[in-house]
């Protein structure tokens, strides 16, 4: 979803993109036991294709894909257009694995994913009316009436149908979203950590709490749960239903707040008209797992990548623009002169014109300057202030006052 540019700086691509409608659903004509028996066929049909995949040195395009596998998943009573979901799915599962060095995939998931020629969306009447195999089930929606008019009208063509570890069925639809990002007058640049996250706008910082840390006590307590029983947890439905709930938990807490965060910014941006600046954060992981195995842990509840996403799916729905910024140096590097900082314990002090801040300010900084630099570019080595017009050092603010928010494109 990212593209580069000539100064460095990656950007959402402007025009078509995919945005997909979730919510949940209820049954309204079928039964839930054979949705989930069909689910469950359907899986293990998807899984079966799998397993034959993997044994292959090199993976068959979908010509011999068709002739390897239709007739059999034909015989197993599946309907012709979902015999081709399936391994064509199948195919991608595989690939990905491979790709990445992984092992063979084992699907966990109960779900299906049907073209249109096996759904029927009807989002006036919130109504998915599904045919598996030889069985029909109407599906109706469960979310806010004003979220599913915006993708009335809209393209899609295929819906992933689920059931949940809850019993809960969902349903998901890619939809073809047009996106065009208005012309920013403003940046906010935000400086991600597991505690906090701190907005800046040009003129003041404001700093938000995370609920990361309420996510990584639940997941430890789990952890120590796990090991006080080390031999009777598997066993023991009690103590393991406990642990499921914790980790449930901690992930729904994840989950919700990322996403309510990322709506909130994305609306602030877009009221004041402003671009949000995020860190490439692509590698934080891989590198960090090298480093410490103490932060690993801690990154795997820090879900930047999460968080990203859903702001990048919000500014997408509400034609925002996002640019990402290469992280290196950010908190490492004085916005004023652009020295390199010295450090006593998070305050940073610039040895060189005197200028003091936290950590996770000095980075919403940078963030900013650097994004700067991409929406408003300068002729020769110095940058021009554009509210005094006055050359400021390389990558740094001016000397005297601090960069102002509005910017012209």
């Amino acid at each position: 979803m990212r593209g580069s540019t000539t100064s460095g700086v990656k950007v959402v691509p402007r025009g078509e993109t995919m945005l997909a409608l979730k919510a949940r659903g209820i049954l309204v004509n079928g039964s839930m036991n054979e949705l989930r028996e069909e689910l469950y066929l359907t899986r293990r049909a998807i899984q079966y294709v799998v397993d034959a995949l993997w044994e292959l040195d090199k993976l068959p395009g979908i010509n011999q894909l068709h002739q390897m596998f239709y007739k059999i998943l034909r015989r197993q009573g599946f309907r012709a257009h979902q015999a081709k979901q399936i391994y064509k799915y199948a195919l991608s599962i595989v690939k990905s694995a491979k790709n990445n060095g992984g092992r063979k995939p084992v699907l966990r998931k109960i779900s299906t994913r049907l073209d249109k020629y096996d759904v029927v969306v009807n989002l006036e009447d919130q109504l998915i009316i599904a045919k598996l195999r030889n069985r029909v089930f109407k599906i109706k929606l469960i979310h806010n009436r004003e979220y599913i008019s915006k993708f009335m009208g809209r393209k899609w063509y295929e819906a992933v149908i689920g059931i949940n570890k809850q019993g809960r069925i969902w349903v998901s639809i890619p939809f073809r979203w047009e996106y065009r990002p208005y012309k920013s007058e403003r940046i906010l640049s935000l400086d991600i950590n597991l505690k906090k996250i701190v907005i800046y706008n040009g003129r003041g910082i404001r700093r938000m709490d995370t609920r990361f840390t309420e996510a990584l006590y639940l997941k430890h307590f789990a952890d120590k749960v796990q090991k006080h029983h080390s031999y009777a947890w598997r066993r023991n439905n009690k103590w393991l239903g406990i642990i499921r709930a914790l980790h449930r938990r901690s992930r729904n807490i994840v989950v919700d707040w990322s996403w309510k965060f990322a709506k909130y910014i994305v609306l602030k941006a877009k009221r004041t008209k402003s671009t949000i600046a995020l860190e490439d954060l692509e590698r934080l992981w891989f590198n960090s797992s090298r480093k410490s195995s103490s932060l690993t842990d801690k990154l795997s509840r820090f879900a930047y990548r999460k968080l990203q996403l859903a702001i990048i799916t919000k500014a997408i729905e509400y034609n925002v623009p996002i640019v990402f910024v290469n992280p290196k140096d950010t908190s490492a590097t004085c916005p004023r002169c652009g020295a390199k900082l010295v450090y006593n314990r998070r305050l940073a002090i610039c040895p060189r014109c005197g200028f003091m801040a936290d950590r996770d300010s000095i980075g919403a900084m940078n963030v900013y300057l650097k994004a700067l630099k991409h929406l408003v570019p300068s002729p020769g080595s110095g940058d021009t202030h554009p509210m005094t017009n006055e050359t400021r050092p390389k990558g740094g603010l001016h000397k005297n006052e601090p960069v102002t928010a509005r910017i012209k494109t």
